[in-house]
């Protein structure tokens, strides 16, 4: 595992009225939403970035505005198999 460290400013906590370990949450669902939105992360992938069930990432995608599914052919075909 890697680590990535952000320096926020004080008045951006502030603003955003929460504390550096909420953001820290929102910031690693925003990405993992922003990313499987480009398609560069399957929704598993995205789930476990953000460190969530990959069900409950699912349910949270219409809060960003991102359509829940846009499988490829191929993950369709995945999906089918490991029901």
């Amino acid at each position: 595992m890697h680590t990535v460290t952000f320096t926020i400013p004080d008045e951006a906590l502030q603003a955003l009225q929460t504390t550096p370990d909420k953001l820290n949450q929102e910031m690693l669902m925003v990405v993992a939403v922003k990313l499987y939105e480009l398609g560069r992360l399957s929704s598993g992938a995205a789930a476990n970035l953000a460190g969530i069930p990959r069900t409950v990432f699912l349910s949270k995608l219409g809060d960003y505005g991102v359509d829940t599914f846009h499988l490829t052919e191929a993950e369709l075909v995945e999906d089918l198999a490991n029901a």
